[in-house]
Formats: C-alpha cells, sequence, structure tokens
C-alpha cells in the first residue's frame, strides 16, 4: 500500500481531517461491535440481567452505559443462547438472528462517538502544527502536550452531552423533558452537575492519550527507521497504534475499573433507587476495590480490554492516516496544471 506522507497536514484542510476521522470511526466500530455485543451476550448468559442491570457497551470508540428494561424480551442481551465461547458465539448468533444482530445498539452510540472522535483527532492534528511551529518539528514534547489537550478539550465538550443520552435512553423522554430535566438540575445543583464523572473520565482518557501519541509517534519513527521507509505505510501506522494502545490499556486500566463502578453506582441510584454511598470520589472508589479485592481488582477485565483496545486503536489510526494521505494526493493531482 502506498505511503503516507508525514506532510499530510499541510496538504488537508480541517474539513478533509474530519471526514478522515469520521471515516476511521465508522470502520472502527463496525469492526469492533461485534465483539463487544458477544462478550455482552456471553456475560449475559452466565449471569442474568436483571431489571435495572447495568453492563458497559462499547463500539470501539467511546463506552457506552446501557440499562436493562423490564419486559423487553427483544432486547439483544437478553436474547437466549447456550454458547460455549466467543466463535460459537458467533456464530449462532449469525445463524439463528441473522449478521445484522452482532451490530445491536450501534447507531445510538455512533450518535455521541463521531462529534467526539472528530474533535479529538482534529484538534490533536492543528494543535501538533501549531505547536511543531514554536517547539520545532522534532520535540517529543509535542505528542504528549497535543494528545493531552485535544482528549480534554473532546471529554468537556461531550460530557454533557453523555449525561443527557443516559437520561433520555432510560427515561424515553422527549427532547422538551430533557430540557426541562436539565434546567431544574442545573437549578438546583449549578451548572457543574452537567459534568458529573468528568473527573474519573479525564483522568483516565487524558494520561491515555498523552501515552498513546507518544508511543504511537515513536514506534512510527522506529518502524520506518528499521524497514529504510521515508513515509509510515499503512502496516506501520497499524502495528503502531495496535502497541501503543495495548501498553497504555494497561497502565489506565485501574481508572476505566473506576469509571466503570461510579457509572453503575449511578444507574443503580437512578433505576433500583438505591442511595448513593458515601466516598464516590476517583481515589474512595479505588480505596474501596482494593479493600475489597485486593489491588488486582484494579486490573480486572485486563485481557477484554486488550482485545477491544488494541485492534479499535489500530483500526482507527491507520484508517484515519490513510484518509488524510488519500486526501493529500487527491489535492495534489488537483493542484497538478
Amino acid at each position: 500500500m502506498a505511503g503516507m506522507n508525514d506532510s499530510n497536514l499541510d496538504k488537508t484542510t480541517i474539513i478533509e481531517q474530519a471526514m478522515a476521522s469520521c471515516c476511521g470511526a465508522i470502520i472502527t466500530s463496525l469492526f469492533v461491535t461485534p465483539l463487544d455485543v458477544i462478550k455482552t451476550r456471553l456475560q449475559a448468559q452466565s449471569n442474568p440481567f436483571s431489571k435495572g442491570k447495568c453492563f458497559v457497551y462499547s463500539n470501539g470508540l467511546m463506552d457506552h452505559i446501557c440499562v436493562c428494561e423490564n419486559g423487553d424480551s427483544k432486547a439483544w442481551y437478553k436474547k437466549p443462547g447456550h454458547f460455549k465461547g466467543t466463535l460459537d458465539a458467533f456464530v449462532k448468533i449469525v445463524q439463528t438472528e441473522g449478521i445484522k444482530s452482532l451490530w445491536s445498539g450501534l447507531p445510538p452510540t455512533l450518535i455521541m462517538a463521531l462529534p467526539t472522535t472528530v474533535i479529538y483527532f482534529t484538534c490533536y492534528d492543528q494543535l501538533s502544527e501549531a505547536l511543531k511551529s514554536r517547539l520545532g518539528k522534532d520535540n517529543e514534547h509535542i505528542p504528549v502536550l497535543a494528545g493531552s489537550l485535544s482528549r480534554f478539550g473532546s471529554v468537556t465538550v461531550v460530557s454533557p452531552l453523555e449525561l443527557i443520552r443516559t437520561r433520555m435512553q432510560y427515561r424515553k423522554l422527549s427532547y422538551k423533558q430533557v430540557y426541562t430535566c436539565i434546567r431544574s438540575k442545573v437549578t438546583a445543583d449549578g451548572w457543574l452537575s452537567l459534568w458529573r464523572g468528568w473527573s474519573s473520565t479525564v483522568l483516565r482518557d487524558v494520561p491515555f492519550s498523552a501515552m498513546y501519541w507518544y508511543n504511537y509517534e515513536r514506534f512510527k519513527r522506529m518502524m520506518c527507521k528499521e524497514v529504510g521507509a521515508h513515509e509510515p505505510t499503512f502496516f506501520i501506522a497499524f502495528t503502531s497504534g495496535a502497541a501503543s494502545g495495548s501498553i497504555v490499556a494497561v497502565i489506565t486500566l485501574p481508572f476505566d475499573v473506576v469509571k466503570t463502578h461510579r457509572q453503575t453506582e449511578l444507574w443503580e441510584s437512578e433505576t433500583l433507587k438505591i442511595p448513593q454511598r458515601d466516598g464516590s470520589s476517583t481515589w474512595a472508589v479505588m480505596r474501596k476495590i482494593v479493600a475489597k479485592n485486593g489491588m488486582t481488582g484494579l486490573f480486572a477485565g485486563i485481557i477484554p480490554r486488550l482485545f477491544k483496545v488494541a485492534p479499535a486503536c489500530a483500526i482507527m489510526i491507520s484508517t484515519y492516516e490513510y484518509g488524510k494521505s488519500f486526501f493529500s494526493r487527491f489535492n495534489e493531482m488537483n493542484q497538478r496544471p
């Protein structure tokens, strides 16, 4: 496959970068969603979900808390199945329910995931270029700074939208009811209440992004040097993305576990009317998990997370880079006399 020019950004517009990240997000979701649908079905088989029980659903770009509703026997996560493992589940779901079942729940999660991904990747590229002109092209701090700031920005913008989405999902509210609900919440608890759970998301996602981009750029340079390529190929971007994503997924896993715990507690208080326990800050939840399950409790689900994060990072970054490369070549061809 053709190489990808490092100067792609000089030849691509913000709109083209947004389009490249949008295509990358859709392709990533199409590949990763079936893995999570199968995981959730296997999870429901061994431990059936009761009303109000919530579980984490991911499309490879974002995690979402889903809640089981009473009497909805058609819900994809409640469909019966006797699966012996991942491959068996894949074959049986396709045979009995059709191939479409593997992408259940994708459309509503993409509504949140696409704007987040577009903001994140476009901001990263724009910040990288701005920092390169100030700090020099080869400064190693650029990926860390650009990765941190772009993720901080996208998390902050999307956090209230995620809160609104979860309320709409649970209560089946109309937009007018959502507006009334949010207005009363802001009146009672202030504007900051819309960013509930923001701190644990930032603690998980900002260090992830800083380390991810630093390692990705480093691996990319090393592999280019190793194979004697002046420009990174699709394979180099794919491998660098997978390697960097795997390393960072392990390091940031404790914060992912904490975020899931906090979101689950929030759902329980909303649906089962279980009062929120004291000490729900990030560090309080961490101490609670360690006291109950030891240090290994903070690294629960490490294998499924790696199986999800590594391909998601690899597919997203390589399709994004290739998209920018395509637009770069397209613009060059149009500029020729």
